[in-house]
């Protein structure tokens, strides 16, 4: 498997992957695509934090993770992960995941928060985001609104996150 940077090529094959993938996902909206989509226009938009996981030259997954702001600070959220149904298990997400904390943490971002799964995320670092100081912008279950410290001296954050306006919060 080998993860890169997304590129506009990828966009239509990435637009039907995110589709597949969350077909069946317990939590969703089905307007993840379109999310993604709209985000790659955005100021928030950061393109090296737009990855894609490639098998035999095909993609399989991929990874965004956009600006947001947390009180004065910008920070990063991840949203969305995808990987298609038949490679779902088998270390993509973790993968993409781990890279995109890496290239993150190089940029110099402290934190990144997630809406998803209390028994998927806490194993990259996530936490309840209340646990250190950031809160929704809406009503949602603690554990499912979690942030990562993407580095051990990161600074310490407050506030409610401010999404991009293109996810509609």
């Amino acid at each position: 498997m080998r993860i890169r940077q997304e590129t506009p090529a990828d966009y239509p094959v990435v637009y039907t992957l995110i589709k597949d993938a969350f077909a069946s996902a317990e939590h969703c909206d089905g307007n993840e695509q379109d999310l993604a989509a709209a985000l790659r226009q955005s100021t928030s938009f950061v393109p090296e934090l737009s990855l894609v996981a490639e098998a035999d030259g095909c993609i399989v997954g991929h990874i965004l993770f956009t600006k947001i702001r947390i009180g004065t600070s910008t920070q990063l959220a991840l949203a969305p992960l995808s990987v298609l149904p038949a490679f779902q298990g088998q270390g993509v997400g973790s993968a993409l995941v781990r890279q995109g904390h890496q290239i993150a943490r190089d940029l110099g971002y402290s934190y990144s928060v997630v809406l998803g799964s209390e028994t998927y995320y806490p194993r990259f670092g996530y936490v309840p985001a209340e646990q250190l100081g950031i809160q929704a912008p809406f009503p949602v279950p603690a554990e499912n609104f979690m942030a990562a410290k993407l580095t051990e001296d990161a600074p310490p954050v407050r506030g409610v996150v401010q999404y991009a306006p293109e996810f509609g919060i």
